[in-house]
């Protein structure tokens, strides 16, 4: 049964890779379409939400693909079974990725993070 671990931690882990902030490239055709879907079944319920839906939407899916990476490469890569995702680990997994978020808006406010023009700009 390793095979079918192997084979289901890979699965999961590309598609974590696939949801998660480790592929900007592929952000226009999958993290944002997600993204807006979740932000359409919010706005049937309050419009005016729309616009922080699409960014919690957003968020929600690299979050969510930052836990399958992480659980897919430890079913890929361990040697015994893993047991059930707890709530704890869920938690933990969340509050990794805010403080990721944190240090990348800390990176934008200092400006160490900017528009690529403003690097080679005068100002």
């Amino acid at each position: 049964m390793s095979w079918k671990r192997k084979m289901s931690g890979g699965v999961m882990a590309f598609i974590g890779f696939m949801l998660s902030p480790l592929s900007w490239w592929n952000d226009l055709f999958v993290n944002v379409p997600l993204a807006a879907g979740f932000a359409w079944l919010v706005s049937l319920l309050y419009k005016p939400a729309f616009a922080a839906s699409v960014v919690i939407g957003y968020w929600l899916t690299n979050v969510l693909g930052l836990v399958l990476l992480h659980k897919g490469g430890q079913r890929l890569l361990s040697s015994k079974e893993i047991g059930k995702y707890s709530r704890r680990e869920l938690f933990k997994d969340v509050v990794i990725s805010l403080l990721y978020t944190l240090f990348i808006l800390l990176l934008v406010r200092l400006r160490i993070l900017k528009p690529i023009t403003d690097y080679f700009s005068d100002r």
